[in-house]
């Protein structure tokens, strides 16, 4: 395996950490502050092809293999310093536009999809309930057929881009006490005008620049075309689809380790204290030193999901260590830094505090770490709870 950059691999990171440090985040503090989307970044993005970059060109993305487009998103969260406006676009993609490029019918590709990738539509993926999170099986929102359709009922929360969102991949039951849970659940596209859906914010303590919020559905009427794949296979679309999730989303954590890396070196070497600068101390080097051990390691976990994506091989097992390795690992840099900083970095004027926030989410969602061990340890074989 080879993930050395080609020369234009390398040119198209060059040109995105250009992009995202030239036109992103000048406000990053104020949408933190106030809880607001960036139009303005999330438009630069569309039209310098972020939101498309995965999406074959026939529906109007950039057609990028796995591996490029992995070390593409990289570079995004290294060069931009809005942690939520590059979180909303992560959800956009991965937790939705992918859904519908790789289960959707013909109908539904070009229906959905280039507008997805133009940004005149924002995606969000509705699963989590009030009482149901990791657990799916157990969801509660309901699908029932009606004549050639669907009438939906249900609430779900913790929903990113839900707010905002203008189109939801959302799953629900549409099979009874009598159907096998696996067989139990079916996905639809539910655009946010569908009559019926509400949606209010949830205030969070991180990534706020991405709005979350709770979705009612109250007797939404969909019809059959709307449901993504066969009824019943909800979650086996859920689980095929996880590792773009896992995977994908989690690159843009890795550029930001390498950000963060990068600024702790640079100030460890200008900041000086009782006449020396202090990353001549080991308390601070050594810090810095495992920043960067963290970040090839992560690097190179992020590479090989690419690289078996574009193989077309599984990377179940590998996306889920890379989620757990990448969000534990980027949390204990986050903290580090803040420590490398001192008081400076625990007020608002650096902007580390906010990075600090903004990482504690990666442990909770796309399944928390928890639940990434319990993956991985049943796809060793052992035996897993019932």
């Amino acid at each position: 395996m080879d993930f050395a950059p080609t020369p234009e691999q390398q040119a198209l990171r060059e040109k995105v950490v250009r992009f995202a440090r030239d036109d992103l985040g000048a406000q990053a503090a104020e949408h933190d502050r106030n809880a607001t989307f960036d139009e303005n970044g999330w438009k630069a993005c569309a039209d310098f092809g972020v939101l498309g970059w995965p999406i074959k060109k026939e529906y109007g993305g950039g057609g990028l293999d796995p591996l490029t487009a992995i070390m593409a998103y990289e570079a995004l969260g290294e060069g931009c310093v809005d942690n939520g406006l590059v979180f909303a676009i992560n959800n956009h993609l991965f937790a939705c536009a992918v859904y519908i490029a790789d289960h959707g019918t013909e109908e539904q590709r070009r229906r959905w999809l280039p507008a997805l990738c133009d940004g005149s539509l924002v995606g969000a993926h509705a699963l989590s309930e009030p009482e149901t999170g990791s657990d799916m099986l157990s969801l509660t929102t309901t699908a029932v057929r009606d004549g050639d359709g669907y009438v939906l009922n249900g609430t779900k929360k913790f929903i990113s881009n839900g707010p905002r969102a203008d189109l939801f991949i959302v799953f629900a039951r549409t099979g009874g006490d009598d159907v096998a849970p696996q067989r139990a659940l079916s996905a639809f596209v539910v655009p946010a005008d569908t009559p019926g859906l509400t949606a209010r914010d949830i205030p969070k303590a991180g990534l706020r620049g991405t709005l979350m919020g709770e979705i009612t559905f109250d007797g939404c009427v969909l019809g059959e075309d709307q449901r993504l794949g066969a009824e019943g296979a909800g979650y086996q679309l859920f689980t095929s689809t996880m590792e773009w999730e896992r995977g994908f989303m989690f690159a843009s954590q890795v550029g930001v380790m390498s950000r963060l890396t990068d600024r702790c070196a640079t100030y460890a070497a200008r900041r000086r204290q009782f006449g020396r600068p202090i990353g001549s101390f080991q308390s601070v080097s050594h810090r810095i030193a495992d920043m960067r051990v963290r970040l090839e390691l992560a690097r190179l976990m992020l590479y090989k999901v690419g690289w078996l994506r574009s193989q077309g091989r599984l990377a179940m097992q590998e996306a889920s260590m890379l989620k757990l390795y990448v969000s534990e690992g980027l949390k204990t840099t986050a903290l580090d830094a803040m420590q490398i900083h001192g008081a400076r970095g625990y007020t608002e004027e650096l902007g580390i505090e906010r990075e600090v926030r903004d990482v504690l989410a990666g442990t909770i969602y796309g399944g928390t770490s928890d639940i990434q061990r319990s993956i991985i340890a049943g796809l060793m074989g052992l035996p897993t709870a019932a």
